[in-house]
């Protein structure tokens, strides 16, 4: 599964940075995602979601809600199937917007996800 990760650090204390390693050894292919990084634990990161060159399924946030608004119409227009907010991204406005485009939305942690194996799988509205 691809997978996009916004906000995507190269700090190993992160939790992004934890995903992306995560999700890699998941099996899945994540996309690192910020506009100032060029490089992420050996795998090229993304300006943007739509600098992305392959279809993503899944979007996992790792950016505050007051950092959202620039990627905002990118996560609305975009093609992916789900969108994860991770504690502290959490966005109820954004997500009403995105469940109206027909995107599912999950409020959980990305790394309990992957850990409990409920990652693949499509989920409740929230999951916690």
């Amino acid at each position: 599964m691809n997978v996009a990760i916004l906000g995507a650090s190269n700090k190993p204390d992160r939790y992004s940075y934890k995903a992306l390693r995560m999700l890699r050894e998941k099996g899945h292919t994540p996309f690192p995602v910020h506009p100032a990084l060029s490089m992420v634990d050996g795998i090229p990161v993304w300006s943007s979601l739509r600098a992305i060159p392959e279809p993503i399924d899944t979007v996992t946030v790792y950016l505050s809600a007051r950092n959202q608004e620039a990627i905002a119409n990118d996560l609305l227009d975009g093609g992916m199937r789900r969108v994860i907010f991770n504690p502290g991204a959490e966005n109820p406005e954004l997500a009403e917007r995105l469940r109206q485009h027909g995107k599912e939305v999950l409020e959980a942690c990305t790394l309990v996800l992957l850990s409990t194996g409920q990652f693949a799988k499509s989920g409740p509205e929230t999951a916690t």
